[in-house]
């Protein structure tokens, strides 16, 4: 399969959700008419037997055919929302295989950390980012667990069982759509901290005896008022009870009222978002997996939807405390407070597993949008990791964010033979989105996806990346010392495990002759203890650290097709220092007379 077919593919989806649209047009529209008219109906009945033209039970004829019609409609009505909803998930699908899919979807600018030793630096979040390429997932908590997958790097192990998820879910577009049309609408949402901040708020404390105390009142209560309405006893003396109850129960909520009024707040963003997570958890546990990872993540889950579900009904239980109807019966019968104690139990009981529940859920959503990546980009190959020494070695390497006509590819050997390139080239010529090839695809290899490449293998590195670093007037630093921060960092988890460093003109903050020299024994320090990596520069000078001995460096440039045109660039890495300048071109082009 090629991406081409992959895009043939979801515009024939997109055909039979076009003509499921418009088979349901009819029955929505009949659906719609047979309700106004049986409403009409009912209204023409009921004046006639106001005025005592036609039996009273005639306005009941038309009923049974307002409910039915009722009932009708709302299944086309959820039908065509379904069916929309995937439409859109389908339009964005297209955009994506195609390369036009910057802007579509939420860009995880919210996770974004600029003290991150590479998030910035290569386009993790932001609009056009790996983020956003990536970003399938339905709920909030699923673009948290994308984005810690996108974050941190986890043991091989790890990377491995992620990876042969990722490969189950791969065709799995069917899922993808169950995911996509969780809940009734679009913007009903499940958010990561709606549910932590409800789960880290202050514990509300009701006595032991408070749950059975309040069942036993509001069950006599009732039936006595049970008793009274059947007239089975007068309500002379039943009144002198029940308005013992009444004012016991009214003093229990006057007592307990504010420590209600804060759940209520509490619980109100949860009771919106919890429908979504619980058919999730449904989805989720009703698939067979073969993989290990995604096995583990089903039976995390198990007993969650049930759990989930008894919160459901309690929260919305407690949301109709101050309806109209309810709210009469809800004082007199304590309806609020043991409501109330109902959900705190269930918070004490439930919520370290919530916790658990919530990060299944978060996982699975990530390794999903993962595979629906690899899926749209059949042939991106899933790296061979490797156990061993540090290693990055890519046969046709390409930058993930590119479209693909516009993708130039480059074979990458660091490991055994090089432990580090140092990429010489003019401006423009294509130096810095090398490295950012580099980085993202190690990105994406380590959190268990396939990679823009025609192979890769791949060592478990700690990724440290300096292109984008500027100044930073909160923390009171340069550029030069937030470089030199990020490389003292690089530098000490070398010492731990291997690491890949991608820095791009490394400390142009100084003068040439100090920064050959830094620049030197920062590589040095790098590479004597297993790092491996890329470093870009116009100096010239620098390009000698590569020569240095027991170093192991390579020196490769970028530059012009053919060397006559300095801006007639190929982007392919070519073997040794460059010869080429185009800054005056470059400085004419801009209308600078030199």
């Amino acid at each position: 399969m090629t991406a081409h077919d992959v895009v043939i593919q979801y515009e024939e989806r997109l055909r039979q959700l076009h003509l499921g649209i418009e088979q349901l047009r009819l029955p929505h529209a009949l659906a719609a008419t047979v309700l106004t008219i049986a409403i009409g109906l009912f209204l023409a009945l009921s004046l006639y037997a106001i005025r005592g033209q036609v039996s009273i039970l005639w306005p009941s004829l038309p009923i049974s055919i307002a409910a039915m019609s009722a009932q009708r409609l709302q299944k086309t009505r959820q039908a065509r929302s379904r069916i929309w909803r995937l439409k859109l998930f389908y339009d964005r699908a297209v955009r994506r295989v195609n390369g036009d899919w910057a802007g579509s979807k939420a860009s995880g600018e919210i996770f974004d950390d600029p003290d991150h030793v590479y998030a910035r630096d290569l386009t993790i979040f932001g609009e056009g980012s790996l983020f956003q390429l990536l970003n399938v997932t339905r709920t909030s908590i699923g673009q948290r667990g994308l984005a810690n997958y996108l974050l941190v790097a986890p043991a091989l192990e790890e990377t491995l069982m992620r990876q042969e998820a990722v490969r189950e879910l791969r065709g799995r577009v069917d899922l993808r759509e169950k995911i996509a049309t969780l809940g009734e609408f679009d913007f009903v949402e499940s958010k990561w901290t709606t549910f932590e901040d409800w789960l880290n708020s202050d514990t509300l404390s009701f006595p032991l005896y408070l749950p059975i105390a309040a069942a036993m009142t509001s069950g006599l209560l009732a039936g006595l008022l049970l008793v009274g309405y059947a007239a089975l006893i007068p309500w002379a003396p039943l009144a002198i009870l029940i308005g013992m109850l009444v004012i016991f129960h009214a003093g229990v909520g006057w007592f307990f009222r504010d420590r209600v009024n804060r759940m209520v707040d509490w619980v109100r963003p949860v009771a919106l978002e919890t429908g979504v997570l619980r058919e999730g958890f449904e989805v989720l546990t009703g698939e067979q997996f073969q993989s290990v990872k995604l096995r583990q993540l089903a039976d995390q889950v198990r007993s969650a939807s049930a759990k989930i579900r008894r919160l459901e009904r309690l929260l919305g239980a407690l949301a109709q405390r101050d309806k109209e109807w309810f709210y009469l019966v809800s004082r007199v019968l304590l309806g609020g407070t043991q409501l109330c104690v109902a959900i705190e139990q269930w918070r004490v009981q439930h919520g370290e597993a919530l916790k658990k529940w919530l990060e299944a859920w978060a996982e699975f959503e990530a390794l999903n949008a993962l595979a629906g990546y690899g899926y749209e980009n059949p042939d991106n190959a899933f790296p061979e990791l490797v156990s061993d020494e540090a290693c990055f070695e890519a046969r046709a390497l390409g930058h993930p964010l590119l479209p693909e006509e516009s993708c130039v590819r480059n074979d990458i050997e660091l490991g055994n033979r090089a432990s580090f390139y140092i990429v010489s080239g003019s401006n423009m010529a294509g130096k810095s989105t090398l490295l950012r090839s580099i980085g993202l695809n190690a990105v994406l290899g380590l959190a268990g996806a396939p990679v823009r490449a025609g192979a890769l293998r791949l060592s478990n590195l700690s990724i440290f990346a300096s292109l984008s670093i500027v100044d930073s007037l909160q923390n009171g630093k340069s550029k030069f010392l937030a470089e030199v921060d990020r490389l003292r960092l690089a530098i000490e988890v070398a010492a731990k495990k291997p690491v890949l460093f991608l820095v791009d003109e490394i400390f142009s903050g100084t003068n040439s002759r100090d920064r050959r020299v830094a620049g030197e024994a920062v590589v040095r320090t790098l590479v004597h203890r297993g790092a491996i990596g890329v470093l870009s520069t116009h100096d010239l000078e620098l390009t000698e650290i590569a020569k240095a001995e027991d170093m192991r460096g390579v020196n490769v440039h970028m530059g012009s097709r053919d060397g006559r045109d300095p801006m007639d660039f190929d982007y392919r890495l070519k073997p040794g220092v460059t010869n080429e300048t185009n800054a005056l071109a470059i400085a004419r082009m801009a209308g600078v007379p030199v």
